[in-house]
Protein backbone atom coordinates (compact mmCIF):
# COMPACT_ATOMS: atom_id res chain seq x y z
CA UNK A 1 0.00 0.00 0.00
CA UNK A 2 1.09 3.58 -0.56
CA UNK A 3 2.25 5.22 2.62
CA UNK A 4 -0.14 7.85 3.97
CA UNK A 5 1.29 11.37 3.61
CA UNK A 6 0.15 12.10 7.15
CA UNK A 7 2.65 9.55 8.44
CA UNK A 8 5.48 11.37 6.68
CA UNK A 9 4.23 14.94 7.04
CA UNK A 10 6.63 17.78 7.67
CA UNK A 11 5.87 19.60 10.90
CA UNK A 12 6.41 23.34 11.06
CA UNK A 13 9.56 22.68 13.05
CA UNK A 14 10.85 20.21 10.49
CA UNK A 15 10.26 22.67 7.67
CA UNK A 16 12.09 25.39 9.55
CA UNK A 17 14.99 23.04 10.24
CA UNK A 18 15.03 22.01 6.61
CA UNK A 19 15.25 25.59 5.44
CA UNK A 20 18.11 26.32 7.84
CA UNK A 21 20.03 23.21 6.86
CA UNK A 22 19.70 23.86 3.18
CA UNK A 23 20.44 27.55 3.41
CA UNK A 24 23.61 26.84 5.38
CA UNK A 25 24.71 24.42 2.71
CA UNK A 26 24.38 26.87 -0.17
CA UNK A 27 27.69 28.48 0.59
CA UNK A 28 29.46 25.18 -0.14
CA UNK A 29 27.53 23.16 -2.71
CA UNK A 30 24.04 24.28 -3.65
CA UNK A 31 23.28 20.95 -5.26
CA UNK A 32 23.52 18.98 -2.01
CA UNK A 33 21.93 19.64 1.38
CA UNK A 34 25.33 19.53 3.10
CA UNK A 35 28.81 19.68 1.68
CA UNK A 36 30.33 17.04 3.93
CA UNK A 37 28.82 13.76 5.04
CA UNK A 38 25.67 13.93 2.92
CA UNK A 39 27.65 14.64 -0.23
CA UNK A 40 29.93 11.70 0.47
CA UNK A 41 26.98 9.46 1.29
CA UNK A 42 25.22 10.49 -1.91
CA UNK A 43 28.24 9.70 -4.07
CA UNK A 44 28.69 6.40 -2.26
CA UNK A 45 25.17 5.34 -3.21
CA UNK A 46 25.90 6.04 -6.88
CA UNK A 47 29.32 4.37 -6.74
CA UNK A 48 27.89 1.20 -5.19
CA UNK A 49 24.75 1.00 -7.32
CA UNK A 50 24.18 -2.36 -9.06
CA UNK A 51 24.75 -3.10 -12.75
CA UNK A 52 22.42 -5.33 -14.76
CA UNK A 53 23.62 -8.63 -16.17
CA UNK A 54 23.88 -8.86 -19.95
CA UNK A 55 21.04 -11.39 -19.92
CA UNK A 56 18.72 -8.74 -18.45
CA UNK A 57 19.16 -6.50 -21.50
CA UNK A 58 17.89 -8.37 -24.57
CA UNK A 59 18.75 -7.30 -28.09
CA UNK A 60 16.20 -4.97 -29.63
CA UNK A 61 15.03 -3.60 -26.28
CA UNK A 62 15.06 0.06 -25.31
CA UNK A 63 17.61 -0.83 -22.64
CA UNK A 64 19.93 -2.24 -25.32
CA UNK A 65 19.59 1.00 -27.30
CA UNK A 66 20.45 3.04 -24.20
CA UNK A 67 23.49 0.85 -23.47
CA UNK A 68 24.70 1.17 -27.06
CA UNK A 69 24.24 4.95 -26.94
CA UNK A 70 26.19 5.18 -23.70
CA UNK A 71 23.81 7.52 -21.88
CA UNK A 72 20.32 7.58 -20.43
CA UNK A 73 18.25 10.50 -21.70
CA UNK A 74 16.24 11.57 -18.67
CA UNK A 75 13.29 13.92 -18.69
CA UNK A 76 13.66 15.91 -15.48
CA UNK A 77 14.23 19.27 -13.85
CA UNK A 78 17.19 20.98 -12.19
CA UNK A 79 15.53 23.41 -9.81
CA UNK A 80 13.83 21.11 -7.28
CA UNK A 81 15.87 21.13 -4.09
CA UNK A 82 16.26 17.72 -2.45
CA UNK A 83 14.92 15.97 -5.57
CA UNK A 84 16.86 17.40 -8.51
CA UNK A 85 18.94 20.56 -8.17
CA UNK A 86 21.87 21.69 -10.30
CA UNK A 87 24.84 23.46 -8.76
CA UNK A 88 25.42 26.50 -11.02
CA UNK A 89 29.17 26.37 -10.39
CA UNK A 90 29.96 22.68 -10.85
CA UNK A 91 27.02 21.90 -13.12
CA UNK A 92 26.35 18.77 -11.06
CA UNK A 93 22.72 17.75 -10.54
CA UNK A 94 21.90 15.90 -7.33
CA UNK A 95 18.86 14.87 -5.30
CA UNK A 96 16.56 11.89 -4.90
CA UNK A 97 15.23 11.92 -8.48
CA UNK A 98 18.64 12.81 -9.92
CA UNK A 99 20.20 9.99 -7.93
CA UNK A 100 17.63 7.48 -9.15
CA UNK A 101 18.30 8.53 -12.76
CA UNK A 102 22.05 8.10 -12.23
CA UNK A 103 21.53 4.70 -10.62
CA UNK A 104 19.24 3.57 -13.45
CA UNK A 105 21.81 4.71 -16.01
CA UNK A 106 24.51 2.76 -14.19
CA UNK A 107 22.28 -0.32 -14.03
CA UNK A 108 21.82 -0.23 -17.81
CA UNK A 109 25.15 1.11 -19.05
CA UNK A 110 27.60 0.36 -16.27
CA UNK A 111 28.27 4.06 -15.71
CA UNK A 112 25.94 6.74 -14.25
CA UNK A 113 25.88 8.73 -17.49
CA UNK A 114 22.74 10.84 -17.80
CA UNK A 115 21.70 13.49 -20.31
CA UNK A 116 19.10 15.72 -18.66
CA UNK A 117 16.31 17.11 -20.84
CA UNK A 118 14.21 19.74 -19.09
CA UNK A 119 10.52 18.87 -18.82
CA UNK A 120 7.42 20.71 -17.69
CA UNK A 121 4.09 19.34 -16.53
CA UNK A 122 2.64 20.09 -19.96
CA UNK A 123 5.15 18.19 -22.13
CA UNK A 124 6.21 15.06 -20.27
CA UNK A 125 3.88 12.70 -22.14
CA UNK A 126 4.76 14.23 -25.50
CA UNK A 127 8.50 13.81 -24.94
CA UNK A 128 8.05 10.15 -24.04
CA UNK A 129 5.71 9.50 -26.96
CA UNK A 130 8.12 11.08 -29.44
CA UNK A 131 11.12 9.16 -28.11
CA UNK A 132 12.88 12.39 -27.13
CA UNK A 133 13.56 10.95 -23.66
CA UNK A 134 14.02 7.39 -22.41
CA UNK A 135 12.41 7.97 -19.03
CA UNK A 136 10.92 10.81 -17.02
CA UNK A 137 12.10 10.97 -13.41
CA UNK A 138 10.63 14.22 -12.16
CA UNK A 139 8.22 13.88 -9.21
CA UNK A 140 5.79 12.53 -11.82
CA UNK A 141 2.46 11.57 -10.24
CA UNK A 142 0.93 8.34 -11.54
CA UNK A 143 -2.68 8.64 -12.68
CA UNK A 144 -4.85 6.27 -14.78
CA UNK A 145 -5.44 9.07 -17.30
CA UNK A 146 -1.73 9.67 -17.83
CA UNK A 147 -1.20 5.91 -18.03
CA UNK A 148 -3.26 5.92 -21.23
CA UNK A 149 -0.40 7.82 -22.89
CA UNK A 150 2.73 6.56 -21.09
CA UNK A 151 3.69 3.60 -18.93
CA UNK A 152 4.64 4.07 -15.28
CA UNK A 153 7.20 2.02 -13.40
CA UNK A 154 6.80 2.19 -9.64
CA UNK A 155 5.58 3.97 -7.65
CA UNK A 156 8.97 4.77 -6.15
CA UNK A 157 7.93 7.52 -3.70
CA UNK A 158 4.79 8.94 -2.11
CA UNK A 159 4.23 12.64 -1.56
CA UNK A 160 1.11 14.83 -1.33
CA UNK A 161 -0.29 18.24 -2.19
CA UNK A 162 0.56 20.98 0.30
CA UNK A 163 0.27 24.76 0.50
CA UNK A 164 2.85 27.55 0.10
CA UNK A 165 2.03 31.12 1.17
CA UNK A 166 3.80 34.41 1.82
CA UNK A 167 5.99 34.28 4.91
CA UNK A 168 3.90 36.95 6.66
CA UNK A 169 0.55 35.33 5.87
CA UNK A 170 -1.35 34.07 8.92
CA UNK A 171 -4.77 33.54 7.33
CA UNK A 172 -4.02 30.21 5.65
CA UNK A 173 -3.00 27.21 7.73
CA UNK A 174 -4.82 24.31 6.03
CA UNK A 175 -6.75 23.41 2.89
CA UNK A 176 -10.09 24.68 4.23
CA UNK A 177 -8.63 28.19 4.40
CA UNK A 178 -8.19 28.20 0.63
CA UNK A 179 -11.91 28.69 0.10
CA UNK A 180 -12.55 32.19 -1.21
CA UNK A 181 -8.84 32.72 -1.89
CA UNK A 182 -6.94 33.00 -5.17
CA UNK A 183 -4.83 29.86 -5.46
CA UNK A 184 -2.31 29.09 -8.18
CA UNK A 185 -0.91 25.81 -9.41
CA UNK A 186 0.81 24.45 -12.49
CA UNK A 187 -1.06 23.89 -15.73
CA UNK A 188 -2.10 20.24 -16.23
CA UNK A 189 -1.04 19.26 -12.70
CA UNK A 190 -3.25 17.02 -10.58
CA UNK A 191 -3.25 19.80 -7.97
CA UNK A 192 -5.85 21.83 -9.89
CA UNK A 193 -8.38 19.02 -9.51
CA UNK A 194 -7.51 18.60 -5.84
CA UNK A 195 -7.98 22.30 -5.10
CA UNK A 196 -11.45 22.16 -6.66
CA UNK A 197 -12.26 19.05 -4.61
CA UNK A 198 -11.01 20.18 -1.20
CA UNK A 199 -11.61 23.96 -1.52
CA UNK A 200 -14.46 24.30 -4.02
CA UNK A 201 -14.84 28.07 -3.66
CA UNK A 202 -11.14 28.81 -4.28
CA UNK A 203 -10.32 30.82 -7.40
CA UNK A 204 -7.75 28.83 -9.37
CA UNK A 205 -5.05 30.52 -11.46
CA UNK A 206 -2.80 28.38 -13.69
CA UNK A 207 0.85 28.97 -14.63
CA UNK A 208 3.26 26.80 -16.61
CA UNK A 209 6.13 26.60 -14.14
CA UNK A 210 6.90 26.34 -10.45
CA UNK A 211 8.83 29.63 -10.54
CA UNK A 212 5.83 31.51 -11.96
CA UNK A 213 3.56 30.19 -9.20
CA UNK A 214 6.00 31.13 -6.44
CA UNK A 215 6.39 34.59 -7.97
CA UNK A 216 2.61 35.02 -8.11
CA UNK A 217 2.42 34.41 -4.35
CA UNK A 218 5.29 36.78 -3.64
CA UNK A 219 3.68 39.51 -5.76
CA UNK A 220 0.24 39.06 -4.21
CA UNK A 221 -1.38 37.89 -7.45
CA UNK A 222 -2.23 34.65 -5.65
CA UNK A 223 -2.62 34.05 -1.93
CA UNK A 224 -1.43 30.46 -2.04
CA UNK A 225 0.31 27.93 -4.26
CA UNK A 226 -0.67 24.27 -4.14
CA UNK A 227 1.50 21.50 -5.58
CA UNK A 228 3.37 18.43 -4.31
CA UNK A 229 5.00 19.08 -0.96
CA UNK A 230 8.33 17.85 -2.32
CA UNK A 231 8.44 20.79 -4.76
CA UNK A 232 7.23 23.33 -2.24
CA UNK A 233 9.97 22.35 0.18
CA UNK A 234 12.56 23.34 -2.39
CA UNK A 235 10.86 26.67 -3.07
CA UNK A 236 10.63 27.46 0.63
CA UNK A 237 14.31 26.72 1.28
CA UNK A 238 15.45 28.94 -1.58
CA UNK A 239 13.55 31.97 -0.26
CA UNK A 240 12.81 31.28 3.41
CA UNK A 241 12.31 34.98 4.18
CA UNK A 242 9.58 35.32 1.56
CA UNK A 243 7.51 32.13 1.53
CA UNK A 244 6.66 29.20 3.78
CA UNK A 245 4.86 25.85 3.63
CA UNK A 246 1.85 25.50 5.93
CA UNK A 247 -0.39 22.69 7.10
CA UNK A 248 -0.19 19.00 6.27
CA UNK A 249 -0.32 17.26 2.88
CA UNK A 250 -3.99 16.71 2.08
CA UNK A 251 -3.61 14.18 -0.75
CA UNK A 252 -1.50 11.16 -1.61
CA UNK A 253 0.64 11.54 -4.73
CA UNK A 254 2.45 8.37 -5.87
CA UNK A 255 5.49 9.21 -8.01
CA UNK A 256 6.38 6.94 -10.92
CA UNK A 257 9.09 6.73 -13.55
CA UNK A 258 7.46 7.45 -16.89
CA UNK A 259 8.60 5.29 -19.80
CA UNK A 260 7.34 4.93 -23.39
CA UNK A 261 4.11 2.98 -23.70
CA UNK A 262 5.37 1.22 -26.82
CA UNK A 263 8.32 -0.29 -24.93
CA UNK A 264 6.67 -2.54 -22.32
CA UNK A 265 10.00 -4.27 -21.72
CA UNK A 266 11.33 -0.99 -20.26
CA UNK A 267 8.55 -0.80 -17.68
CA UNK A 268 9.17 -4.41 -16.60
CA UNK A 269 12.92 -3.78 -16.45
CA UNK A 270 12.59 -0.59 -14.36
CA UNK A 271 10.07 -2.21 -12.00
CA UNK A 272 12.49 -5.10 -11.42
CA UNK A 273 15.34 -2.63 -10.85
CA UNK A 274 13.28 -0.69 -8.30
CA UNK A 275 12.57 -3.91 -6.42
CA UNK A 276 16.30 -4.68 -6.45
CA UNK A 277 17.40 -1.32 -5.02
CA UNK A 278 14.65 -1.48 -2.41
CA UNK A 279 15.78 -4.95 -1.32
CA UNK A 280 19.53 -4.21 -1.21
CA UNK A 281 19.14 -0.98 0.76
CA UNK A 282 20.18 1.38 -2.04
CA UNK A 283 16.79 3.12 -2.09
CA UNK A 284 16.91 3.83 1.64
CA UNK A 285 20.54 4.97 1.43
CA UNK A 286 19.66 7.44 -1.33
CA UNK A 287 16.68 8.71 0.68
CA UNK A 288 18.91 9.30 3.71
CA UNK A 289 21.45 11.22 1.62
CA UNK A 290 18.80 13.49 0.07
CA UNK A 291 15.27 13.75 1.47
CA UNK A 292 16.45 12.40 4.82
CA UNK A 293 18.74 15.40 5.36
CA UNK A 294 15.69 17.65 5.78
CA UNK A 295 13.05 15.23 7.10
CA UNK A 296 13.31 13.79 10.59
CA UNK A 297 13.15 10.06 11.23
CA UNK A 298 14.21 6.87 9.50
CA UNK A 299 13.75 6.16 5.81
CA UNK A 300 10.14 5.18 5.13
CA UNK A 301 9.14 1.87 3.61
CA UNK A 302 8.95 2.53 -0.14
CA UNK A 303 5.53 2.09 -1.77
CA UNK A 304 4.89 -1.33 -3.24
CA UNK A 305 5.61 -1.59 -6.95
CA UNK A 306 2.34 -1.64 -8.90
CA UNK A 307 0.28 -0.40 -5.95
CA UNK A 308 -0.92 2.85 -7.56
CA UNK A 309 -3.78 2.86 -10.10
CA UNK A 310 -2.08 3.32 -13.46
CA UNK A 311 1.20 1.67 -12.45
Amino acid sequence: MIESPRRRMFSAAALTAAALLLTAACGADASLPTAGGAADAYQSVIDNAPVAADADIPAGSLMAAIRARGELVQGGTDTAAVFSLTDPISGRTTGFDAGLAAMLAKYIIGEPTVKLVQVQVTNREALLQSGSVDAVVATYTITPKRAEKVAFAGPYYSSGNAILVERKDTTITDVDDLNGKTVCTQTSSTAAQNISKFAPSARIVLFDTNAQCVQAVQQGRAQAYVIDQALLLGSAHREPDKVKVVGEPFTTEPYGIGVPLDHPEMKTFVDDWLRKIQADGSWAALWRATVGTVVEGDAPAPPAIGSAPGS
